[in-house]
């Protein structure tokens, strides 16, 4: 399975989902110094409503979208909506660059533009939490990465933990939706759950599979259906519509696959969430895949990062 990462990345031509992804434009200059702007109205200083345990005395929320940072400003953001990423835009990454990134190396915390690919420059994990959040209350330490164990927790070991998450379109983006502990279905709307459609363990993770149907078919919503979906609590972590990892400056630049850091560090074993989708067996058919990951990824590679808060 470890070798899937790099047959996803091969596969730049084949693309299984499409959709306009960051309708907000995240990249549009000089909007940095309002918060307000930038506030998602389902989330109180960035946190969205539904509560998830992590730990069988852990409650967490969600942030209202991935990480973000701005270099010209030094700013930290929330992505406005879950479905937001910034794609190809990253290649820019620099110290100086005036526009958004939203992929970082393995614990960036102190140091989001390095592009380094030396794995000796990322043998300590600073949290990106540690930073003040413009949209997410401002202040340092409100927020943390989630470890390996702590996702595992929450997709596998809590009460019901095979009908509290799922894969889906919102807004034709591709990714996985995870549901909070006490979940109740919105009116208008139906949620198809991931551990109806077949699980399977894997020897360095856990694996959610179907390889007769792209998974990320079962749930697809509109804009307006998914405010009905993000109000009762549910989370989405998007793919990009182009652009799912980074190394040094350049772009993967393929919209099948995702890819989300752990805090952590890759000597325990958990290093990342990964979902995607790709050809089976060239019958026309596509599979699709969430994984829970081993040490195998190189730190300096560029990923995505959702981070948490403890429940209020």
């Amino acid at each position: 399975m470890k070798k899937l990462f790099i047959l996803a990345i091969a596969a730049v031509g084949l693309l299984a989902c499409t959709g306009k992804n960051n309708p907000s434009n995240p990249n549009e200059q000089g909007k940095t110094d309002n918060p307000q702007e930038y506030m998602n109205p389902n989330a109180v200083d960035g946190a969205l409503p539904g509560k998830f345990s992590v730990s069988a005395s852990r409650k967490v929320q969600f942030s209202q979208g991935n990480l973000q940072y701005c270099a010209r400003t030094n700013t930290w953001r929330f992505a406005i909506n879950q479905y937001d990423t910034i794609g190809v835009e990253n290649e820019n990454i620099s110290a100086s660059y005036t526009g958004w990134i939203d992929l970082f190396g393995w614990g960036t915390g102190n140091n989001p533009t390095n592009t380094s690919v030396n794995e000796e420059d990322y043998q300590e994990f600073i949290d990106w939490g540690i930073n003040k959040i413009a949209n997410g209350g401002s202040r340092t330490d409100q927020w943390y990465t989630m470890s390996g164990k702590e996702w595992q927790y929450l997709l596998i070991n809590r009460p019901n933990a095979q009908n509290l998450f799922g894969t889906g379109k919102v807004n034709g983006i591709c990714g996985l939706m995870i549901l909070p502990d006490n979940w109740s279905i919105p009116q208008g709307v139906t949620f198809v759950p991931g551990g109806t459609k077949g699980n399977t363990d894997g020897s360095d993770g856990y694996y959610y599979s179907d390889s007769d149907i792209d998974i990320f078919d079962y749930n697809a919503y509109t804009i307006s259906e998914w405010a009905k979906m993000e109000k009762s609590g549910a989370v989405f972590l998007p793919m990009a519509e182009k652009g799912c990892v980074r190394a040094k400056t350049e772009i993967y630049d393929t919209n099948h696959v995702a890819f989300y850091w752990y805090s952590t560090p890759l000597t325990d074993g958990y290093v990342q969430l990964a979902f995607w989708s790709s050809p089976s067996n060239n019958d026309g058919k596509w599979s699709g895949w969430v994984a829970l990951w081993g040490n195998w990824t190189s730190p300096y590679y560029g990923m995505l990062v959702r981070l948490a808060k403890e429940a209020q």
